[in-house]
């Protein structure tokens, strides 16, 4: 009878769930202001905490030495307006350059990658290892048309997020500066929620999560400009156009999780192969010789074994990610995953391990 009572009561929480979920569908324009101010606020809130862990170490260290907190801030803010001037005034022009004759050339970039892909196809390269009812240039021409459509979505959707630039930059170095005045604010709030006796418990947990997002953020942003400087380096060597812009491009897009580095590649190698052939096969090695030296030999180093995710949990979490969030999702997913595996293993930790050793 008790157990009859209780799956009533589950029945009942259950139906009064879905009745407030259908009311709330009802009164949605009650909802809309605040789903856009959200929609506005993710994008600085994203860059705030990413910088807020990128500067977090720094800001400490200079605690440590008798630095005032907000001192500190300022002075980091100081040293990032003269570097960012500094990019400004001797990388900027280029990569303007860069950009501008890049745009202005695409009708004549896109006829070249036409006729190397006509002659491709002439000189019978292609037939011996593609069954003979296949065309290659039909073949290639589509999965370039699925992957600049592929691009495309994933930019206006970026865009679409980025609502308004401006708001953008003058909200994230607000809310990044009180993160870092006001450090472990937020993290003493978490542990005051917990009893009373999990506070030592909650407090480890708050400083691993502190510890593993600072670690994952800096390695994140380490490994990738050294990836930048080998890339940059090879494009320079073979004489591939746009090297400068390329290398930027492919800098930000290995940030994004596992697809990013395959997105960093097709530009590479379309500008290589517009050039010519043999510059996109080489171009094609540089990045995978770069993306070598980096997964195999940068990363370890930087990350050790405490941050290490397998290549397949990876893979499965960017997968989840996209399909729930798109690519704000795919951004976010290691991180709340790395969190997630903190706090379940703390709570295994006290309250499952014993009684399981014990079974």
């Amino acid at each position: 009878m008790a157990k009859l009572n209780q799956f009533i009561k589950i029945c009942f929480a259950l139906l009064l769930v879905l009745v407030i979920i259908y009311v709330g569908s009802l009164v949605n324009f009650v909802f809309k202001p605040i789903l856009s101010l959200i929609t506005i606020v993710t994008v600085p809130l994203m860059l705030a905490v990413f910088f807020y862990y990128l500067l977090l170490p720094l800001v400490n260290w200079m605690e440590k030495k008798k630095v005032n907190r907000t001192l500190s801030v300022l002075l980091i803010y100081l040293v990032i307006a003269v570097v960012l001037a500094g990019l400004f005034i001797g990388v900027w022009p280029s990569l303007q350059t860069q950009l501008l004759n890049l745009v202005n050339n695409a009708p004549s970039l896109l006829n070249a990658l036409n006729e190397q892909l006509q002659e491709l196809e002439q000189s019978g390269f292609l037939a011996e290892y593609l069954p003979k009812d296949v065309n290659p240039l039909s073949e290639l021409t589509n999965y370039l048309n699925k992957g600049f459509t592929f691009m495309t979505e994933y930019v206006a959707g970026l865009f679409g997020v980025i609502s308004n630039v401006a708001v953008v930059l003058f909200i994230f170095p607000v809310i990044l500066f009180y993160m870092l005045k006001e450090s472990g604010g937020f993290g003493r709030k978490m542990i005051s929620l917990a009893p009373k006796r999990y506070h030592e418990e909650a407090s480890k947990v708050v400083q691993d999560i502190d510890y593993s997002l600072s670690s994952f953020i800096i390695g994140r942003v380490l490994i990738n400009l050294a990836l930048g400087v080998l890339m940059y380096l090879g494009f320079l060597i073979i004489g591939l156009p746009y090297a400068l812009l390329l290398t930027v491009v492919a800098v930000i897009l290995n940030f994004i999780p596992f697809i990013g580095a395959i997105l960093s590649s097709v530009p590479i190698v379309i500008i290589g192969f517009i050039e010519s052939p043999s510059i996109a096969i080489w171009s094609l090695i540089i990045i995978l010789v770069s993306q070598q030296i980096q997964d195999n030999l940068i990363a370890p180093y930087i990350f050790g074994k405490q941050l290490a995710i397998h290549p397949v949990t990876t893979i499965i979490l960017v997968l989840v990610g996209g399909d729930l969030a798109g690519i704000l999702g795919i951004l976010l997913i290691i991180p709340i995953y790395m969190m997630l595996k903190i706090v379940v293993m703390k709570v295994y930790e006290l309250f499952f391990k014993k009684k399981w050793e014990e079974a």
